[in-house]
């Protein structure tokens, strides 16, 4: 009896390790709530609009900061990544988060911090536009929002 119950609590422990090292993995690719400077490696990934004004919000400081440029409303632009999404609801936002996360995938040597893409001035909740994401679990370079993970995780 005493075998089976060292056998189980080592059963038990190891399970605790497999599951805290999995968090452990999300943590560390958490994006911070207030990014005002970025690593040389690492790209400002933020929520647009298809005619790229990047008037307000995380749009404005990738404008100010991070090479956004006025007419983009989509992709890389200097040190930043616009996803639009103020032109319809999740539906029509999705492709365009498919499109950053394969983008993401095939650029490995770049780190990408995403906002709260949609959570600001577009007005979607968090979970509404975390479940977009959840394909970022496969893609070691994307850092989510920590809101973002509680959601999909």
């Amino acid at each position: 009896m005493a075998g089976f119950l060292v056998e189980r609590q080592s059963r038990r422990q190891n399970n605790r390790n497999l599951i805290l090292k999995i968090m452990d993995k999300f943590i560390h690719r958490t994006s911070p709530d207030i990014i005002s400077e970025l690593k040389e490696n690492e790209i400002f990934v933020f929520g647009s609009n298809l005619a790229g004004r990047h008037n307000g919000g995380a749009a404005s400081v990738a404008f100010k900061k991070f090479g956004a440029i006025k007419g983009q409303g989509v992709g890389l632009q200097g040190k930043s990544y616009a996803i639009p999404t103020m032109h319809g609801g999740v539906n029509e936002i999705k492709p365009y988060i498919d499109e950053f996360i394969e983008f993401a995938r095939n650029h490995t040597g770049y780190t990408f911090l995403v906002t709260r893409i949609g959570c600001g001035i577009a007005g979607f909740l968090d979970n509404e536009m975390a479940p977009l994401f959840i394909k970022c679990k496969e893609v070691e370079n994307i850092f989510l929002p920590k809101s973002f993970w509680d959601i999909i995780n």
